[in-house]
């Protein structure tokens, strides 16, 4: 007992009440002095009374650029908005459309919050706003679920039911992609019903906190759910677009599982689990429009509004440039089937006739059968599409369970096939070394055309190929941005694209497309010894 007395006498002497020790107690309490403390003034927060009116406001005061509509009732009678932003001196053929959300807009204020920062910035004078508002048609619901955002702060509905998540699948039948019971969440249905009304190229979904004191923060992010990691843009590059723009502005983002250094989970490593990325593979309602249109999903989580602003500005600029991967502008979001890196994609002269086709071919893809000659060779490609059964016939093996049909079979199932010319297809095979057409398993077609029109993408490795010959069922074609091919340079690749109107596809049953390229930079194969090797190795082989 005495020893302890004195040890812990001797600590605060020389320990804890000594000078260094005071010296340091004065630092921190200096440090804490200059730091900020947002948290000590009042959340930041606004009543319904106040969305309400400034919605009205904006409305009267923007006319030719704002629209305001009422798209349901929740269980306790909040509205749920939808702001329709666009110039509307603009023909809107061409025009991309984007969905913005704040699904979790609830208790996530600041995504909402977001969201109407960004509605501010396209009412201003800014010149990317003005040419985006020329260019898209942008479509925002900032609160899905008012009644977790005003009377309450809750993920549920009045009903009790989470509008972001869906409770993961369980409110929906996933094959149809219908609500079970989408009288009790009428803000999700609404949701979906503009989905469908408008068939957006991108749906962002702007997630944040509940802003319980000001200075409350989340890791900001683009490009997934943490608890759900199929729920992001199947390209990078749109999330590498928007994290440069937050930086630019100051605001960095986190990449999920790239910055803590995680491969992604799937069912088969569950013993590994604690080694993987935390997110999962569920079924959330923001995956409707993918599963339906096609469209692009991109989600962020935002501590700051400005930062969320940033990140969107990013997003809003790829859709009023031409991506390298397409000949147009806007999102790239037309490629509907792939066999090789080869694609069947939308067609469309405009933005709203690539839409129509890229929302039927998206329906119809698990109908389509896709071939290519193979092995794949240089200077040399052939696709195939099977539209109908009669299509797929002509493409497709006898026996179900093989992949492959011998080119010869083939261009023996082309002759007579109406609008072909055969003879050409089958000199086109015999002068390469493939030996069959690889389609993988058969498709389960239907017995029509296709009503939008279609387009077949190739990709050359070269970068200057000259064009030989360019033939769709053996006949030639040329340039033409409708009925016909183009090409250009992008990633590397030279993208040759076979545009096919509705006038050819509506009864049609098969398409195949043939190419012949050269280049000026020409390539070795293979791997040789050194020729000292050689020379060494036919020395010693003398007798």
């Amino acid at each position: 007992m005495k020893r302890w007395i004195v040890a812990v006498s001797a600590l605060l002497v020389g320990g804890l009440w000594s000078p260094e020790a005071r010296s340091q107690s004065a630092d921190i309490d200096a440090a804490l002095e200059k730091m900020p403390k947002p948290w000590k003034t009042r959340a930041n927060r606004f009543t319904f009374e106040e969305y309400d009116a400034t919605l009205r406001y904006w409305q009267e005061k923007h006319p030719g650029i704002f629209t305001l509509s009422e798209r349901a009732r929740s269980g306790d009678d909040f509205p749920v908005y939808l702001i329709d932003l666009t110039d509307q001196s603009v023909a809107d053929q061409d025009k991309q459309r984007v969905l913005i959300t704040g699904l979790h807009a609830g208790p996530e204020r600041t995504g909402t919050m977001t969201i109407l920062h960004l509605i501010e910035w396209l009412l201003s004078d800014d010149e990317v706003a003005r040419e985006t508002l020329k260019n898209q048609r942008i479509l925002l619901m900032p609160i899905m679920n008012p009644h977790g955002f005003f009377p309450g702060e809750t993920h549920g509905n009045a009903a009790g039911l989470p509008v972001y998540d869906g409770r993961r699948g369980l409110m929906w039948d996933i094959e149809t992609m219908k609500l079970r019971d989408p009288e009790k969440t009428p803000e999700l249905n609404a949701f979906l019903k503009v989905v469908d009304e408008f068939q957006p190229e991108v749906h962002a979904d702007i997630h944040g906190v509940s802003l319980h004191y000001n200075g409350q923060l989340v890791l900001e992010s683009v490009g997934s759910a943490g608890s759900n990691h199929s729920l992001r843009p199947w390209d990078p590059r749109v999330s590498d677009a928007m994290i440069a723009a937050g930086i630019e502005e100051g605001f960095p983002s986190d990449r999920w599982e790239a910055d803590a250094q995680r491969m992604l989970w799937g069912p088969e490593l569950n013993p590994h689990a604690k080694k993987l990325w935390m997110g999962r593979v569920f079924f959330y309602p923001g995956m409707y429009p993918y599963m339906k249109y096609h469209t692009l999903p991109v989600l962020t989580e935002n501590g700051w509004e400005q930062g969320g602003v940033a990140r969107l500005k990013g997003l809003l600029k790829l859709g009023n440039t031409t991506p390298s991967n397409m000949p147009h502008r806007g999102y790239a979001v037309d490629r509907m089937k792939t066999i090789t890196g080869h694609y069947i994609a939308a067609y469309g002269n405009n933005a709203e006739e690539r839409r129509r086709s890229r929302a039927e071919l998206w329906e119809r893809q698990e109908n389509l059968s896709m071939g290519v000659l193979y092995s794949e060779t240089d200077f040399r490609i052939m696709i195939a599409c099977g539209i109908t059964p009669d299509g797929q016939n002509v493409i497709h093996p006898k026996d179900p369970l093989k992949v492959k049909i011998p080119k010869g079979e083939l261009a023996d199932n082309l002759e007579g096939v109406p609008g072909f010319d055969a003879a050409s297809i089958r000199k086109y095979m015999e002068a390469g070394p493939e030996t069959s057409l690889y389609v993988g398993s058969r498709s389960t077609a239907l017995d029509k055309g296709i009503e939008h029109g279609l387009a077949m993408t190739i990709r050359i490795s070269y970068a200057r190929p000259g064009l030989l010959d360019v033939r769709l069922n053996g006949h030639s074609i040329f340039e033409s941005t409708t009925d016909g091919y183009q090409s250009w340079l992008g990633d590397g690749y030279t993208h040759l694209r076979v545009n096919i109107p509705p006038e050819k596809t509506r009864d049609a049953d098969l398409f195949v497309l043939s190419c012949i390229y050269s280049s000026d930079n020409p390539r070795s194969y293979g791997w040789r010894p050194p020729a000292e090797v050689i020379e060494k190795l036919k020395t010693e082989a003398k007798p």
